[in-house]
């Protein structure tokens, strides 16, 4: 997948740049380099050291450009996060954090912004009462996907009128892999800023890769929640197809992504807003 498909290294504006410089732990870390001629060059991927799956939503093709950087982040779990992490992290520009994990998550794994003076933290369950793993046959992660969209959607249009008012920098929502959860609210984002389909494929798949070194710890803190081995492996896929499938099943159910987001109770303005965080000056 090429930088035109605004892949993991999306084509980078012209005038900016980022230095990544090794961490004590020999990983790279993010720094961004800033000079009155010159803004950052974002990439997809963000290499903090702590996370693996923090990815940027900007530089995805518009039929009237593209979304923008820095604007919003998607993520995995922030826990690993260590004080180093947390600096860089914040020198990427967040100003808001959307945790969208369940209590037992939070409990095991503690968000270290929660309660952190430099940005505003919330927390919203966005999967409660939903149990995929009890399904047995076909595209599970299609029917958890759709049954988020049809029965969690107070809980989605309040994450994203948290985006559309969120103050100036950059908001980052996450969930434990950055796939699910994560994912279903990416999708929305860009579908409402005019991303085609194709590309809201390609973004969701990106995780699979991403998340690889980690596989192993989410499955082991599952199954010390009470999750059955077997059915949850089958919950760390990030096929192509499932994304596809589930836009397909919100445009036959509602017309458009747009509609959806209406239907769920923004009102124009706050759409307008939230697409302008996306893809206008700011």
């Amino acid at each position: 997948m090429g930088t035109a498909h605004g892949c993991l290294h999306a084509g980078q504006p012209a005038g900016s740049r980022h230095l990544y410089r090794p961490a004590a732990s020999g990983r790279p870390i993010l720094h961004e380099i800033r000079n009155p001629l010159m803004q950052p060059a974002p990439t997809r991927h963000l290499p903090i050291k702590g996370t693996y799956n923090v990815r940027d939503l900007g530089g995805y093709a518009t039929s009237g450009g593209q979304t923008r950087w820095r604007r919003l982040l998607r993520a995995d779990a922030l826990h690993r996060l260590d004080e180093e992490g947390v600096e860089t992290m914040l020198a990427s520009g967040i100003t808001t954090v959307i945790d969208l994990r369940h209590g037992d998550e939070l409990t095991h794994q503690p968000n270290p912004f929660n309660g952190h003076t430099a940005v505003i933290y919330h927390n919203i369950s966005l999967l409660d009462g939903l149990a995929p793993a009890q399904m047995d046959e076909g595209d599970v992660l299609l029917e958890l996907y759709k049954l988020a969209l049809m029965r969690r959607q107070p809980a989605l249009a309040q994450v994203l009128r948290i985006i559309a008012d969120a103050p100036p920098g950059a908001v980052l929502f996450h969930c434990t892999a950055g796939k699910d959860r994560t994912g279903i609210v990416a999708a929305l984002l860009l579908g409402i800023a005019g991303v085609e389909p194709a590309l809201i494929v390609e973004d969701y798949a990106l995780t699979a890769r991403l998340i690889a070194p980690i596989v192993a710890d989410i499955t082991a803190g599952a199954v010390a929640r009470g999750a059955d081995p077997a059915s949850f492996q089958r919950l760390l896929a990030s096929e192509p197809a499932t994304m596809a499938a589930t836009l397909a099943f919100i445009t036959a159910e509602f017309g458009s992504i747009a509609a959806y987001i209406e239907r769920i109770g923004l009102t124009p303005i706050t759409i307008e807003r939230l697409r302008n965080r996306l893809v206008g000056e700011f």
